[in-house]
């Protein structure tokens, strides 16, 4: 077969096409880094780009939950500006004789993003949420895990990823 141009064209949008068919998924893993280069290009989830971090065990009545966004997101605060967008969350499974108040979170910064109209109540960065707690006076003495669960949707300059919950474990030891 005599290679024209118009076999020529058609090869090349068949290849197209093809490419497209199984490449052009729904991900944002073929767009180029942000300017700063400091983003991913395989966000899929908020958990690709945050991360609670670890920290010391406990021993007071307080300790903190240590959370890390990368540069170019943000998740939103708590509360967050609107009843509709996901606040940052942290609970705590129940554990015998110890009693845990709400969480206190850092005050947000307020940002203007091109998707929406008003300023947002958002984190940026390394936050800390604080969890106050009592230990019950008959609370078994000694060690114990404490499971911590974060709620988050992180979110770029441009749109939001879907949420997830940070599973991670803080260690009290109660004197």
């Amino acid at each position: 077969m005599k290679n024209s141009p118009i076999t020529a064209i058609v090869i090349s949008a068949a290849v197209a096409l093809f490419a497209a068919a199984c490449g052009g998924q729904a991900t944002n893993e073929s767009k180029p880094p942000a300017e700063n280069g400091s983003q991913p290009s395989n966000v899929r989830t908020s958990a690709d780009v945050v991360k609670v971090t670890s920290a010391q065990d406990i021993s007071s009545g307080e300790f903190s939950i240590p959370i890390s966004i990368q540069p170019g997101y943000h998740v939103n605060a708590n509360p967050a500006t609107f009843d509709y967008l996901i606040a940052t969350e942290v609970t705590i499974d129940k554990s015998d004789g110890l009693t845990f108040d709400k969480p206190v979170y850092p005050a947000a910064e307020k940002r203007k993003f091109q998707f929406a109209e008003q300023p947002l109540a958002v984190y940026e960065g390394n936050i800390q949420v604080k969890v106050p707690f009592q230990a019950a006076p008959n609370a078994a003495k000694g060690k114990r895990s404490l499971a911590v669960h974060v709620r988050v949707q992180a979110c770029d300059e441009e749109k939001c990823f879907p949420p997830d919950t940070l599973q991670s474990t803080r260690v009290i030891d109660l004197k």
